[in-house]
């Protein structure tokens, strides 16, 4: 790696972005990729020691379309083509009026904002790009002296951790990233395979099922959507793309044809900004004179250069699937591409799966109740549309670097875990879970598909509905994003336990002492009986004496309520430990059994157990699941009692503090 020397701008040195410095640790995250051969040969230069006067835009507008080099991020690319016909978009995600190279402002840096998991985050680059031989060796717009492409490309790149990471992808990612909308992919397979999958009764697998497009239901927002295509495999046109190539598609219409009829034409874009397409339609190729005269001189007018025209026919032949980016209003509300109807009530909350406990895995596992739940309220008829987002992991990939790299199908899997989202309808909130699950779901994203975002659209009654995300494999580890859109009014929420309120029943009188206390990093939080530091975590002694003993039934009812909210709760239980006689907190054998335990610790606001102690002196332990997990958190304790006076025997435990005790007496 080579770095050109430093620049200055009125005695003032401009801007080094120390968190993405010019170096191979930018370029490069494990060398799996084609560009690991350029180690040594890249220099850096900001745009104005490249020609001599830089702007971020041109002023032929098509000029300033990206144009693909050595880094193989088509994907990224027709996303960007999206931004260049939307100029609202566009200011979104590169906000105007930054100061350029002839600005006496400018100071070598540069602002983006893109849409990470359900924020707008803002990226700040400095300007010195990857060069070989002072000429840029990545994506760059036709115009050599227009740098927004460049620039955007080393933000996104930032954002991923180097631009290797950016080497195959999907377009769904980066039209998201880049709108705070929705993508879907559609299949252009066969419709006679869709429909025998359609009649086989459901079954979970990780496989992406293929859903057929018709162009026309786009229609209605034809002129709104971001549209791109892709091939598996060198089609028959384009013997010259090899795999997993993504193009734009520009625009579609009916096209008069000399016999009287129409024909559906499409206009492609090719990120390599050259024309790489045979056939009938290529230039003055011979389909044309089939078509009107004047209509056939207007079309090949719009060709830009790596553009050309195909018709349905040679469309639906060559590419294997169509990704549809939906349209955003000027208000910023997503737009059906089913309806066009405006979907202005949208909601999102965060969740995850932990192996152990909310990770139940696809329908055919038996703990897929498990899985973390959310309540969809719906207050009117209308559209609705639930996506569940997963965070991108990051895996090494040296065992594909003799593989043919732009492989999305290989990335995908390295990078996300198959998804899916179950829905149903329940009458009552309280309702059997076991039950429910027995029955098929009212809506659901049919097989669990190997995806960042799938999503499930439905017209709705009014009514309560029961969300549940999974993965396809128990135990699988990851973060998500539910997000609700819909034409009508809705509201999301995550799904509680059912715990209530202590005491529970009025069978004879219980006392109930409250507590208050803390799990704190490093000192209180020692996380459940897997870790070591289990027994750092807050105790809170407590004495079961003889007038609290029954012969059968329930004698201590125990609740304990974290402070945090909905989206962001951690995994919690607790246990109770019973002291040896005569002892105390000192002499309790760490490898004793708990005497009771409510466990597995879950991702809800309350868990709580009731159950029957003998006589004795115990401790109740709680954690959360993991150590380091910061909360504050509430401990209820009520133990049955005669109606004789009872002598309280609570003991403060360490690192908690009693804020109130209060005896309740009911008969």
């Amino acid at each position: 790696m080579k770095e050109a020397g430093g620049a200055e701008r009125g005695g003032e040195a401009l801007f080094e972005d120390q968190d993405f410095p010019s170096d191979d640790a930018s370029l490069f995250s494990d060398s799996s990729t084609p560009i690991a051969r350029l180690q040594g040969e890249i220099s850096w230069r900001r745009p104005q020691e490249i020609c001599q006067s830089p702007v971020l835009f041109p002023d032929n507008v098509s000029l300033g379309h990206a144009k693909q080099g050595l880094l193989g991020d088509c994907w990224f690319l027709c996303a960007c083509t999206f931004l260049l016909k939307n100029k609202q978009l566009l200011n979104k995600v590169l906000p105007p009026e930054q100061p350029q190279w002839d600005d006496s402002r400018y100071r070598g840096s540069f602002q983006f904002c893109f849409w990470q998991q359900g924020h707008w985050t803002e990226v700040t680059i400095d300007d010195r790009l990857p060069c070989i031989n002072s000429t840029l060796c990545f994506s760059r717009c036709h115009s050599p002296t227009a740098f927004w492409v460049a620039l955007l490309e080393k933000a996104y790149a930032k954002i991923h951790g180097s631009y290797e990471r950016l080497w195959a992808g999907q377009v769904s990612e980066a039209l998201v990233d880049f709108t705070g909308g929705l993508a879907e992919r559609w299949s252009l397979g066969e419709a006679e395979e869709d429909q025998q999958q359609q009649q086989r009764p459901e079954q979970d697998s990780d496989q992406v099922r293929g859903r057929i497009l018709d162009l026309n239901l786009l229609l209605p927002v034809k002129d709104e959507c971001a549209v791109s295509c892709s091939t598996h495999s060198s089609p028959g046109g384009a013997s010259e793309l090899g795999q997993y190539h993504a193009m734009t598609v520009m625009e579609w219409l009916d096209v008069q044809m000399v016999s009287g009829s129409k024909v559906l034409m499409l206009r492609i874009r090719n990120p390599w900004g050259r024309c790489c397409w045979g056939g009938a339609w290529i230039g003055s190729g011979l389909a044309w004179s089939s078509v009107d005269p004047v209509s056939a001189l207007d079309l090949q007018a719009r060709v830009a250069q790596g553009e050309f025209w195909l018709d349905e026919t040679e469309f639906l032949s060559q590419f294997d699937d169509v990704t549809v980016g939906y349209p955003i209003s000027d208000e910023g509300h997503l737009k059906s591409i089913y309806t066009g109807n405006l979907l202005t009530h949208n909601h999102q909350l965060a969740g995850r799966w932990t192996k152990g406990h909310s990770a139940g895995g696809s329908r055919n596992s038996s703990g897929y109740g498990s899985n973390p739940k959310f309540w969809l309220k719906v207050c009117e008829r209308g559209e609705v549309l639930v996506s569940l987002l997963q965070h991108r992991k990051w895996r090494r990939t040296e065992q594909c670097a003799q593989t043919a790299l732009e492989d999305s199908n290989n990335t995908t899997h390295q990078r996300y875990q198959a998804i899916a989202l179950h829905m149903w309808k329940v009458e009552k909130r309280r309702f059997n879970l076991s039950r429910m699950l027995n029955k098929a779901p009212c809506a659901s994203t049919h097989c669990h598909a190997y995806e960042r975002e799938v999503v499930l659209r439905e017209q709705l009654e009014p009514g309560h509905y029961l969300l549940i995300p999974s993965t396809y494999q128990p135990g699988a580890e990851a973060r998500f994003l539910i997000r609700a859109f819909s034409s009508s009014s809705t509201s999301l929420s995550a799904l509680k336990s059912p715990a209530p309120t202590l005491p529970l029943t009025t069978d004879g009188e219980w006392e109930t002492s409250y507590f208050r206390g803390s799990w704190a990093e490093g000192r209180t939080a020692g996380g459940s009986r897997n870790f070591p530091s289990h027994w750092q975590n807050p105790c809170f002694p407590f004495t079961m004496c003889d007038e609290s003993a029954v012969t059968s039934g329930v004698n201590i009812r125990i609740n304990l309520h974290q402070s945090r909210p909905d989206t962001d709760l951690h995994p919690i239980g607790f246990h109770i430990y019973k002291f040896p006689e005569g002892g105390s907190e000192q002499t309790l054998p760490r490898d004793e059994d708990p005497a009771a335990s409510c466990v597995p610790h879950c991702y809800t606001q309350d868990v709580s157990l009731a159950c029957c102690l003998s006589p004795g002196d115990y401790t109740i332990v709680p954690s959360t699941y993991q150590p380091d997990c910061s909360a504050n958190f509430t401990l209820s304790l009520a133990r049955r009692i005669h109606r004789k006076v009872v002598k309280s025997q609570e003991r403060l435990g360490r690192a908690i503090q009693e804020i109130s005790h209060i005896s309740v007496m009911q008969s």
